[in-house]
């Protein structure tokens, strides 16, 4: 499938995936939050690809927010509808994709930007990285799961503050209090993201699809149930097998 808003580079079964709107600082509209939700919805049946990278085109910005212009005339339903499209097609779409998902954040990760870094599974941030939620100058709170995913990496406390301020994170100071988990040169960004990501393919995919699942549960009630589930399942799988051969014979496990 192609792509109007996406640059999609498979290698190795990681898939780089830039999101490309330079002109207006890769900022999130329809157009592209449809080609993320079509890209994942192909990504999860793809055998190819085991791990996916996000990054932003240009060295400025991963994403500097939503497009304002295309909801600045929405009333209360329609903004509610807003709201829940994009989480359910692409935010949770993400946190819950079976397959490791990489946020690589060069420049601005405001608004909706860092929404879509808080939605991935981990974060790594070049030194010039700016993060954060400045819906409330608009007279709005974050839409896309940054008032339940922020205080979750970061704590409620620091949370409350960064949105009721609106302040911007350095990079450094996001990894200060976790809410990235690296900070690297810019330059280095994505052979240090691939980095990991050819790490984690050499892995079993079986058994990270359950731990996403096992994590994401964590803070419900029933996350050690769902662990126990998904550690039981994965005793009957081929990856099991393949891994606990490998390492009685001394060898590195070849997973399929």
């Amino acid at each position: 499938m192609e792509y109007t808003n996406l640059i999609i580079e498979i290698t190795h079964k990681v898939a780089l995936v830039t999101l490309n709107r330079p002109h207006a600082l890769n900022a999130l509209n329809k157009d592209l939050l449809s080609d993320l939700s079509h890209f994942f919805d192909a990504a999860k049946e793809d055998s190819q690809i085991r791990v996916v990278i996000l990054t932003g085109s240009g060295d400025k910005s991963f994403v500097a927010g939503a497009d304002i212009k295309e909801f600045s005339d929405f009333d209360a339903s329609r903004g509610q509808e807003l709201a829940a499209q994009g989480q359910a097609s692409v935010f949770d779409k993400i946190e819950n994709f079976p397959k490791p998902v990489i946020a690589a954040i060069n420049g601005f990760a405001l608004g909706g930007g860092l929404e879509l870094a808080m939605a991935s599974h981990m974060r790594i941030a070049s030194t010039n990285a700016k993060l954060g939620l400045p819906e409330v100058t608009l007279g709005l709170i974050p839409g896309y799961g940054g008032t339940q995913r922020l205080p979750k990496l970061i704590g409620k406390g620091r949370a409350m503050q960064a949105i009721f301020t609106a302040d911007m994170f350095t990079a450094e100071k996001a990894m200060e209090i976790g809410l990235v988990n690296e900070v690297v040169q810019q330059e280095e960004l994505i052979n240090r993201a691939q980095e990991i990501a050819a790490k984690i393919a050499r892995n079993s995919s079986v058994a990270i699809a359950k731990a996403i699942e096992a994590i994401n549960a964590s803070d419900k009630e029933n996350g050690f149930q769902v662990e126990i589930a998904s550690f039981g399942h994965l005793f009957d799988q081929d990856d099991f097998m393949e891994g606990t051969t490998a390492f009685i014979e001394k060898r590195k496990p070849n997973f399929k």
